[in-house]
């Protein structure tokens, strides 16, 4: 029996020390925050007594080589929403105990095809879609697998589906590089980087760094592997040379010799020479190039393991945008409201710009990642009517809003506020978009929080429209 320390009492942390337990091994359940309560802490653990917490020991506070020491701790696992510079990794680096994270944790011990999904905007639609193909194809009873999981930073620690896993079965996974940083042996047999565009600067502190960890996701692929890179992005493309797996490109702004790319408004596969039509973009409920994009990725994936065409495209047609991003909400007085609560980085907020179908009253702003602005700001221009601030960075978005000569903005205090004050601006036929380009830390727990309250505010209006109606 090997003792774990488990650093993170969240979710990740919590189904990382439930597999340790579940397979015989001995946990250090270990969080800087000496306010928990530890006896709550092994409840969520023992999740309604579904597994046994008897080798289970929850340390909070401070952690010191001798505590490492007495509990004989041969492996810390991370959860990934922490920096590896924290204190208490000192004295574990100091006494040479291998650090890795929960994905790699869970995938020492799942078994079958690993399909992964990184890229800085995308990877939850893209994973999502790719998920439910690979669904569709168990279902039809004539797929390639028997089961199907999706895990990862979708919302589902990779660590609850491992023990589930089967050499029939296939796990799709997104996958960030706070999960990457971690990894020393996740090998996917098919991998996705799907664009790399500045974002948690705050956190990898250079763009070089930041796509190291991003390309780490074909570090320990090999030549029977395939890797899927987006052939609009220059980083990518040359980091297609390099790697030593096959590559597959997808493109949205030409034709390409072999891969997945755009002719028009129809989805083309490429192979051996042969193309096959896949599905026109009218067809599909999302709306944006960089939905299409995320579409011909997905394409990609699943044909480079042997999906079913009419499979692929059949899932496509039925397969609706992901909760937050740029998910159509209702629509009020005529105007449309979409929630891009996701929109966490500029880049991400650019395409959710780009992909309004007439003029927009932009929410924005939150906790700064040390993200610029100004690219963002640049796209406004015949799309965005009027932006409406809040959150942190607020005052920064409008010195760069002022350097790009957009003045249409104003700061409001309050998520609640905006929705009403949008309310007001907007004309029937035109759209109100919340994408803060901006972290929702500085005000909400998360970016579910700040999307499910935009969206509620929305609705109200929606109600009261109804009622006034009557």
């Amino acid at each position: 029996m090997k003792t774990y320390m488990v650093a993170g009492t969240g979710i990740s942390g919590l189904s990382a020390a439930r597999l340790l337990l579940e397979t015989g091994e001995r946990v250090l359940l270990y969080d800087s925050n000496d306010r928990l309560d530890p006896t709550a802490i092994r409840e969520k653990c023992a999740d309604n007594g579904q597994y046994d917490t008897t080798n289970l020991k929850i340390c909070l506070g401070d952690m010191t080589r001798e505590i490492l020491i007495e509990e004989g701790v041969t492996a810390c696992v991370m959860s990934p929403g922490i920096d590896l510079t924290v204190p208490f990794l000192i004295p574990v680096r100091e006494l040479n105990i291998p650090i890795i994270g929960e994905i790699e944790l869970a995938y020492c011990y799942s078994k079958g095809d690993i399909l992964a999904i990184t890229g800085t905007n995308g990877k939850t639609t893209t994973t999502s879609l790719v998920g439910a193909i690979m669904d569709a194809d168990v279902k039809s009873g004539r797929g390639v697998y028997d089961q199907a999981f999706t895990v990862g930073n979708i919302g589902i620690p990779y660590a609850q589906r491992a023990p589930l896993t089967t050499d029939r079965s296939v796990t799709v996974a997104e996958i960030s590089t706070f999960q990457l940083e971690t990894a020393t042996s996740f090998r996917p047999n098919v991998s996705a980087i799907l664009n790399i565009t500045p974002d948690h600067l705050n956190r990898h502190k250079t763009m070089e760094c930041y796509i190291e960890m991003k390309e780490k996701i074909t570090r320990f692929q090999c030549e029977d592997d395939v890797c899927v890179l987006n052939y609009n992005d220059p980083v990518l493309r040359e980091f297609g040379k390099k790697v030593k797996t096959k590559v597959i490109y997808f493109y949205s702004q030409g034709e390409l010799e072999e891969g997945v790319f755009l002719r028009g408004d129809q989805i083309i596969y490429k192979k051996d020479g042969v193309e096959t039509p896949v599905c026109k973009t009218n067809e599909m409920n999302l709306i944006g190039t960089h939905n299409y994009e995320n579409v011909m990725a997905a394409v990609a994936m699943t044909m480079a393991v042997g999906v079913s065409l009419d499979t692929i495209r059949e899932t496509i047609r039925n397969f609706h945008a992901v909760e937050h991003r740029i998910e159509y909400t209702c629509t009020v007085n005529g105007v449309k409201y979409y929630n891009d609560s996701k929109g966490t980085n500029p880049d991400a907020a650019i395409r959710a710009v780009l992909a309004m179908p007439s003029p927009t009253v932009l929410i924005g702003g939150g906790y700064d990642k040390q993200s610029e602005y100004e690219e963002w700001i640049r796209t406004f221009p015949g799309h965005i009517k009027f932006l409406l601030l809040l959150g942190a960075t607020k005052e920064k978005i409008a010195k760069a809003c002022d350097a790009c000569g957009f003045t249409a903005y104003r700061f409001v205090d309050t998520l609640e506020e905006a929705v009403k004050v949008a309310h007001e601006m907007a004309l029937p036929g035109e759209n109100v978009l919340l994408s803060p380009a901006c972290a929702s830390w500085d005000m909400f727990d998360n970016f579910e929080q700040r999307g499910r309250l935009f969206k509620e505010y929305a609705r109200a209006l929606e109600k009261a429209e109804k009622e006034a109606g009557k």
